[in-house]
């Protein structure tokens, strides 16, 4: 079995990167004939719901998501995840309804293809770097403004604990009462018996299990309310982790 998980993760890493080449003539193409934010919200929709569906069809892995009927697509949210597998990008994306953009970390874009759609698509940040956390923030701020859903992993990066979550970082809390946005929260129940934390070579095909909560409204919150609704959402989460056990 663990030969199996290995050589499935390989064909799932072939296939990604395979894919993602053939994609990339739709993103060119799209830019070129509808050029500006149009066409990126074209181009990050396509993804959502074109590529990766059928990424996840082609190796196996289906989704069950409950709560998705919580959001209102006309509204946009600050989106926050538990993140254990390199698999979660692919399944956050898949399970929610609209179209968001990632704040990435800078070290995606030296993967090879995935790396360029990286840098078009998502929100990028140096977090060594407090300028480009900074700039990060204003940005964010701005893309909340044009009516994007902003998705953080308040994690920081991937869970390799034992425990169902890291500690919560504050930049997603402050931002959405800063703006007024709702918070949403997608929990991936499952995760490791699918893709485990501890190798990113490790997958097999199964069912993964998501669950949306919230919103939960910011607009009568107060900057110095963010370790609370951080603490709430924390709460929210690890509850939902520790009763899939």
């Amino acid at each position: 079995m663990h030969l199996f998980r290995k050589c499935w993760a390989i064909w799932a890493v072939f296939l990604f990167l395979t894919l993602m080449l053939l994609s990339a003539p739709v993103v060119l193409v799209n830019m070129a004939i509808t050029p500006g934010p149009r066409a990126l919200h074209r181009n990050i929709w396509y993804l959502h719901h074109v590529f990766t569906p059928l990424f996840l069809l082609l190796i196996g892995i289906r989704l069950r998501v409950e709560g998705a009927e919580r959001l209102d697509r006309s509204r946009s949210y600050v989106l926050v995840g538990n993140h254990r597998s390199s698999l979660d990008f692919i399944v956050n994306a898949a399970a929610f309804p609209g179209v968001y953009r990632y704040l990435a970390k800078k070290e995606l874009q030296k993967v090879p293809i995935f790396g360029w759609v990286v840098k078009k698509m998502c929100l990028i940040v140096d977090r060594d770097s407090p300028m480009s956390r900074a700039r990060s923030m204003v940005a964010l701020k701005e893309q909340l403004k044009a009516g994007w859903s902003i998705f953080i992993y308040p994690e920081g990066s991937r869970n390799k604990t034992e425990a169902p979550l890291s500690t919560f970082y504050d930049g997603a809390f402050r931002l959405a009462i800063q703006m007024g946005a709702p918070i949403a929260m997608q929990t991936i129940l499952n995760m490791p018996e699918i893709s485990g934390s501890s190798s990113p070579i490790d997958l097999r095909p199964g069912v993964v299990r998501i669950i949306w909560d919230g919103p939960i409204e910011t607009t009568h919150l107060k900057s110095e309310d963010a370790e609370t609704l951080k603490d709430q959402v924390y709460a929210i989460m690890q509850k939902r982790l520790l009763d899939e056990v």
